[in-house]
């Protein structure tokens, strides 16, 4: 294992375990809102991307950091190694005891994305995979499905945080061309999650909008390393600065991307 995959397995494992341990006292945590009301942080948020970044300066303290909580850290490693953190995601999930959420971890090398780690803390599901290497979840080889049809795709989707009339129209505009098509749909707020589920083939693929790098960098690689195409809403490898995704197995792929801007 490389040893940037193994610190950023260290660090999901830390932080999952200051997020299970708040699980039961949700009721007593400090919540705020950041710039919509629907868009929360709490203090274990702040605690787990702390100690997310405690590990991984121990181990590189030139490296960057890119974290959905503190921003960014410029680094003076040669290779311009970034760590891309989301602490928590789906917070939303986790304030109403929702057991669906997640810490994601991707290093960046050269502007690559080479390692990823998204770690499940209540199921205790580390999903990891590193540039040529595979993916795994529990050190269990994955694979995306082998799902050939549109008809009995279960595809995952989310509903970006900053809504006006316009973007719920063509959200919705975007849902409904895709459920006209595929099997069934899911909605369960955590796209790092998500993502490794696609890789796992859990689901047979994934869409969303008005993402953040960190929502997105480890499992993209998660797919891509279990045998899956990903890509923004143009077709391109911008996802991780465009905001937009589509990862699916593939050959739902290109059907799924084609719904996207029919």
């Amino acid at each position: 294992m490389h040893p940037y995959l193994n610190t950023a397995i260290k660090a999901a494992r830390s932080a999952g375990q200051i997020i299970a341990r708040s699980i039961d006292r949700i009721d007593r945590l400090e919540i705020a809102t950041k710039k919509n009301a629907n868009d929360l942080v709490t203090s274990v948020d702040r605690a787990s991307e702390a100690e997310i970044i405690n590990i991984i300066k121990k181990a590189y303290p030139d490296h960057g950091i890119l974290g959905e909580e503190s921003g960014v850290t410029v680094g003076t490693h040669i290779n311009q190694v970034v760590w891309i953190i989301d602490p928590l995601d789906g917070t939303l999930n986790f304030v109403h005891g929702f057991p669906q959420f997640c810490v994601s971890i991707g290093v960046q090398i050269r502007g690559v994305l080479e390692h990823g780690v998204v770690y499940d803390p209540i199921k205790d599901e580390l999903f990891a995979a590193s540039k040529g290497a595979g993916a795994q979840l529990n050190d269990r080889r994955i694979r995306v499905s082998e799902c050939k049809n549109m008809s009995t795709a279960l595809i995952g989707t989310g509903f970006a945080y900053k809504r006006t009339e316009e973007t719920i129209d063509i959200c919705m505009g975007r849902l409904t061309r895709v459920l006209e098509q595929c099997g069934d749909i899911r909605r369960a707020g955590a796209a790092a999650l998500d993502l490794a589920y696609v890789a796992a083939g859990r689901l047979d693929g994934f869409y969303e909008v008005g993402l953040a790098p960190w929502d997105v960098a480890a499992g993209a690689l998660l797919v891509r390393e279990a045998g899956g195409f990903v890509a923004d809403f143009a077709g391109k490898d911008q996802f991780l600065e465009g905001g937009s995704i589509v990862a699916a197995a593939p050959k739902v792929h290109g059907t799924l991307l084609d719904l996207m801007s029919a």
